[in-house]
């Protein structure tokens, strides 16, 4: 997976391309594939070199600085760790290598202290993006990341393998000179260094597919990998209509769309939605899908309790780490998940099962209880959403906070129930509405009250 460009900090486009390749590789896993997720970092670009000159600030500094907010921003929303996040900068040998078989091979050419690739001698470019390069725009229109240097490419469509070396900016040694690799080139040699010269799956946002992956492919074929057997595209986040872009100033920042919902929320949002499809944010609509969470966390947490009320512990394989078993997955959620990832049909089958699990709650069937609850926490895991997933509990590490906050609801509880008992509803009713009136929501069950913070 092509990750991100750390020129700044993360938004919501960034978020969802994240969330959508992490439901991919635990469905992957969940369907008994061992899989290698390899999702780079490009810390040495124009517009991380701009950044950095306009804040004052050493390039790599930025980048570093910026890398580490992503990985947080992944981590708070329950994204899994890839198992390898290799560099740009990192590996600049591997690219350089990469350009000698290129050059070796007829397909690039230095000028002007850069490297070009050259189109023309590329078999089928275009045809990631349908197109023709009879009818393509030159590289400088397409990608204005690549510098515009046409008085030395042979052909203006020719895009920048290796670029010459500039005052003040970050510059490596190689036969045509020093300088700093193109970003395409950076991510070919990154992917078929960990993946090998042929690998299964390239993804990223639905606007690299031209110029980006077209190159990539491009270069990648004509120094002869195969390359990637399949390529997968997540749609993008559009505010008011446009693209989110922080170089445009038109994004919703991952910290201030993190201040208003809590984390596994967010991820709901983001990850509902077909995962080619566009999300136009609106709060209107992270209200709607703040809301549709809750009720399936409602009905986890009151499933749990009741479970745990009759047997006297959870149980033992719904608790276990890893992956969800596929035994406890619905068909209808599997076939979902099989047809190019369709979240919204296997959300579908998530909703019915908890609405069956809710009538098993109101008519007490225990048994209707722990096969809802097991379906829909197998389902959940493998949409990074289980409620009880360790990812989403307090930071405290001992639980201590919840545990004292426990024992004093319960106490109150217990009070509730004696006045109830001695017929003084009033008092019954005085400690509900206290408990209310400091966000505890109380909620009787046959198994007796249960409590939770209102969200």
């Amino acid at each position: 997976m092509c990750g991100a460009t750390v020129q700044g900090t993360p938004h919501l486009g960034h978020l969802r391309s994240a969330v959508c390749f992490d439901i991919l590789v635990r469905w992957l896993e969940a369907s008994g594939y061992a899989v290698t997720y390899c999702r780079n970092v490009t810390d040495v670009d124009d517009k991380i070199l701009r950044a950095a000159a306009a804040e004052g600030i050493a390039w790599w500094a930025l980048a570093e600085r910026n890398a580490r907010a992503f990985t947080d921003a992944y981590a708070l929303l329950g994204c899994r760790l890839p198992d390898v996040e290799p560099r740009a900068a990192g590996h600049i040998p591997d690219m350089i290598a990469l350009i000698e078989r290129l050059i070796d091979g007829g397909h690039a050419y230095p000028a002007g202290g850069d490297v070009y690739f050259d189109v023309n001698t590329a078999a089928g470019y275009g045809s990631l993006s349908g197109q023709r390069l009879a009818e393509m725009r030159p590289a400088e229109d397409a990608d204005p990341e690549d510098r515009i240097t046409a008085a030395v490419k042979r052909d203006p469509r020719d895009f920048a393998l290796w670029k010459g070396a500039k005052p003040g900016e970050p510059s490596w040694r190689t036969p045509w000179g020093p300088g700093r690799p193109g970003w395409h080139l950076e991510c070919s040699a990154m992917a078929t260094g960990y993946l090998g010269s042929v690998f299964d799956i390239h993804g990223g946002g639905i606007d690299l597919v031209f110029p980006h992956h077209e190159n990539e492919r491009a270069q990648s074929t004509a120094a002869g990998d195969q390359f990637a057997r399949y390529w997968l595209h997540n749609g993008l986040v559009a505010l008011g209509g446009e693209k989110m872009s922080k170089s445009a100033g038109h994004a919703l920042a991952a910290v201030e769309a993190l201040g208003q919902v809590r984390p596994q929320e967010l991820r709901y949002y983001l990850g509902q939605a077909h995962y080619r499809s566009t999300i136009d944010y609106s709060r209107d609509a992270l209200d709607e899908a703040v809301a549709a969470y809750q009720r399936i966390e409602r009905f986890v947490s009151r499933a749990q309790h009741a479970v745990v009320s009759r047997d006297g512990q959870a149980p033992h394989l719904l608790d276990m780490p890893g992956a969800a078993p596929s035994a406890a997955l619905p068909i209808s959620f599997a076939a979902a998940m099989d047809d190019d990832l369709a979240v919204p049909a296997a959300l579908a089958a998530v909703h019915a099962t908890v609405h069956d699990g809710n009538y098993a709650l109101s008519t007490g069937n225990i048994e209707s209880i722990r096969t809802s609850l097991a379906q829909t926490r197998a389902m959940l895991r493998v949409l990074g959403l289980d409620p009880l997933d360790p990812a989403w509990r307090t930071s405290d590490p001992d639980d201590r906070l919840h545990s004292v906050v426990d024992a004093l609801v319960a106490l109150v509880l217990r009070q509730r129930e004696t006045a109830r008992a001695r017929g003084d509803y009033a008092s019954a009713d005085s400690i509900r509405d206290t408990l209310e009136d400091t966000g505890v929501a109380v909620d009787d069950t046959p198994e007796g009250p249960r409590w939770e913070l209102k969200r």
